[in-house]
């Protein structure tokens, strides 16, 4: 979308580089971060790990099973490598610095284009407050 930049922080390096390496030409083409210390991740996500829905083994199957699918279908290789348990998210930042929505990432779900795309269109027309976060 128009007048907004993309990055990416990661959380670890010396890991699985290859992996990040083709990660970032393949898929993501935009400055990536290295998060020392997990400062950055921390100060949105509160050192958060990973967020479950459901303790069913079942349903935690079928979600892996969904998320491979949707991986095999976008011609992404997910890997084992690295500690796995820290989860990511989405940080959509006005103009002013000052984050103004933010998405936590849920294992095996796909993120919700819809909301981001509003999210950004509501920072755009300034909309939005932090207190909305």
């Amino acid at each position: 979308m128009k007048g907004f930049d993309l990055w990416g922080v990661v959380k670890e390096i010396g890991v699985d580089d290859e992996g990040l390496t083709e990660f970032y030409k393949n898929s993501y083409p935009f400055p990536l971060y290295k998060d020392d210390g997990l400062v950055f991740y921390n100060e949105f996500y509160g050192k958060r790990k990973l967020k479950l829905t459901t303790w069913n083994p079942f349903a935690l199957y079928g979600a892996y099973k969904d998320m491979t699918a949707r991986l095999k279908e976008k011609n992404l290789e997910g890997n084992l490598t690295g500690e796995g348990l820290v989860q990511g998210g989405i940080i959509i930042f006005g103009k002013d610095g000052k984050a103004k929505y933010a998405y936590e990432e849920e294992t095996g779900k796909e993120v919700p284009m819809e909301d981001i795309i509003a999210a950004l269109k509501a920072v755009k027309s300034g909309k939005t407050d932090s207190s909305e976060l």
